[in-house]
C-alpha cells in the first residue's frame, strides 16, 4: 500500500513539475521560419519559460539517432567538437507580468557545442535530478542532392476528395547509391509533425543517378482542414476570434465556439500549419515582457463521441496528447470545453478526436479535404555500404496548390 501512495505521489509531482514548463520552442533565428530541419552549420534557437519563475540549472543534452530515431552508434565525440550535455546560461526573469516565469535559451550550436554531422538528433533538457523535462527532434541536412516533390489529389477514386498524394523525385549525380533499397531511407512528414508521417518506401523507378517514389496509395495523406487560429497579443482587448476577456488572477480569454458539422465544407482559411508566434503588444520583447493567459475552448456538438476523447492540438505543445489539452463535455450545455494556459501570441490550432487505442483522428471534428494547403518536406537519409550512420543528404519541400 505504502509503495502504490509513493509511485501516484512521484508521477503526480513530476506530472505538476513538467506542467510548469511552457512555450518550449526550437527555430531558427529569421523571422516566420518554424522548422527544425535545416542545413548542417545553421543555428537554432531552443527557448522555454519555467513558471515557478526560480532560476534553476538546466542542461541541454545532443544525441545523434537512426534514420527511425533510434540511439544511433556514434559516439558524442565523433558528431560533436566540444560537450554533448552542457548548462543553459542564458536566463532572464519576466518583467511587468501577472504571470511570474523564468525565461531559457540557448543557441545550437554554440561555442561549447559544435555538431559535425548530418542527421537526425534528439535535443533533451535535464534537470538538476538528471530527469528528462521534455525533448525535441532536430535534423541537420547536407545539399548533396536535388530532392523533387510533387503534391496532388489522390488518384484513388475512393479519396479524391478527402487525401493528398505526393511524389518524390531525388537526383544524386554527386552520390554513389549501389543498391538503393538497402542504402536509402525517404521520409514522408505532413506539417513538420512527427506524429504524421510514411516511411518504409522503396523506389518504384531507377535511373542513373536518379530515384522515383510514384505510388498509388502508399504515399497518400488524409487532407484534413485549415487550422483554426486566435491571436491573443492584447491582453485587455479583444483580438482575433476571442469573443470574450475576465480578469481574475490573471487574464482569462474566451474563443469563438467551434461548431461541429460532420457535412462541413472546404473554406480556404491561411494558416501557418498548426504553428505559433509568441508576441505582445504591452511590452517591446516578447521573450520576458509577453505575459500569460488562460485561453478557453469551447466546441459545441449535441452529443459527445462515442468511445472518443477530444483534445486541443497544435505545435504550441510538439502536437501531443496530454491531459492538460483535452476537453471534457458538459451534458448541460451540450459541448465540449477546456482551458489552457498559453503564452501572449498567435496560435493555430485544431480538434483532433482519440480513441482506445490512442489512435489520433485529426478529420472526424473539422473534416478532410483535399484542397488544404498543407506543407510536405521530404527527408533523403543515405547509410552507405560500412557506414556508421544515416547521413541526410537531401531535403525537398512540396505544397498542395489547388490552382495548379
Amino acid at each position: 500500500m505504502y509503495q502504490k501512495i509513493l509511485l501516484v505521489f512521484i508521477f503526480f509531482g513530476l506530472n505538476g513539475f513538467s506542467q510548469n514548463i511552457k512555450s518550449i520552442q526550437l527555430r531558427p533565428q529569421q523571422e516566420n521560419n518554424y522548422s527544425s530541419i535545416v542545413p548542417l552549420g545553421t543555428v537554432l534557437e531552443l527557448s522555454f519559460d519555467d513558471l515557478d519563475a526560480d532560476s534553476k540549472d538546466y542542461q541541454y543534452k545532443i544525441e545523434h539517432m537512426t534514420h527511425d530515431w533510434q540511439k544511433s552508434r556514434l559516439l558524442s565525440s565523433q558528431y560533436i567538437d566540444g560537450f554533448d550535455q552542457n548548462t543553459i546560461i542564458d536566463v532572464t526573469n519576466s518583467f511587468n507580468t501577472f504571470q511570474n516565469y523564468t525565461h531559457y535559451s540557448v543557441n545550437i550550436p554554440n561555442i561549447n557545442t559544435v555538431i559535425t554531422k548530418s542527421g537526425n538528433y534528439l535535443l533533451s533538457v535535464i534537470n538538476y535530478d538528471d530527469e528528462v523535462l521534455f525533448t525535441r527532434k532536430f535534423v541537420l541536412y547536407e545539399n548533396l542532392t536535388t530532392v523533387g516533390v510533387f503534391v496532388d489529389r489522390s488518384r484513388d477514386t475512393k479519396t479524391v476528395n478527402t487525401q493528398q498524394t505526393v511524389e518524390v523525385t531525388v537526383n544524386h549525380p554527386n552520390i554513389r547509391i549501389n543498391n538503393p533499397n538497402q542504402e536509402v531511407n525517404i521520409v514522408l512528414l505532413k506539417n513538420e509533425n512527427w506524429n504524421e508521417k510514411i516511411v518504409d518506401l522503396q523506389p518504384t523507378f531507377l535511373k542513373p543517378n536518379q530515384l522515383r517514389y510514384s505510388y498509388i496509395n502508399k504515399t497518400n495523406f488524409w487532407g484534413d482542414n485549415e487550422y483554426l487560429n486566435f491571436d491573443s497579443k492584447s491582453l485587455r482587448n479583444k483580438s482575433l476570434n476571442i469573443v470574450h476577456i475576465e480578469m481574475k488572477d490573471i487574464f482569462h480569454h474566451y474563443l469563438y465556439p467551434s461548431n461541429y458539422n460532420p457535412f462541413k465544407t472546404y473554406r480556404y482559411n491561411p494558416d501557418i500549419n498548426g504553428q505559433f508566434v509568441i508576441r505582445t503588444l504591452e511590452g517591446s520583447d516578447p521573450r520576458t515582457e509577453a505575459d500569460y493567459a488562460m485561453m478557453h475552448f469551447t466546441l459545441q456538438a449535441e452529443q459527445p463521441f462515442k468511445g472518443k476523447e477530444v483534445y486541443v492540438y497544435g505545435a504550441f505543445n510538439n502536437f501531443q496528447i496530454e491531459e492538460e489539452n483535452k476537453l471534457t463535455y458538459d451534458f448541460n450545455d451540450t459541448n465540449y470545453k477546456g482551458k489552457i494556459l498559453l503564452k501572449q501570441g498567435f496560435y493555430n490550432y485544431t480538434f483532433v478526436t482519440v480513441d482506445q487505442n490512442n489512435k489520433i483522428d485529426s478529420s472526424k471534428i473539422n473534416g478532410t479535404f483535399y484542397q488544404t494547403e498543407n506543407h510536405y518536406t521530404v527527408l533523403l537519409y543515405h547509410k552507405a555500404f560500412g557506414g556508421l550512420y544515416d547521413r541526410v543528404i537531401g531535403v525537398g519541400y512540396g505544397f498542395f496548390n489547388q490552382n495548379r
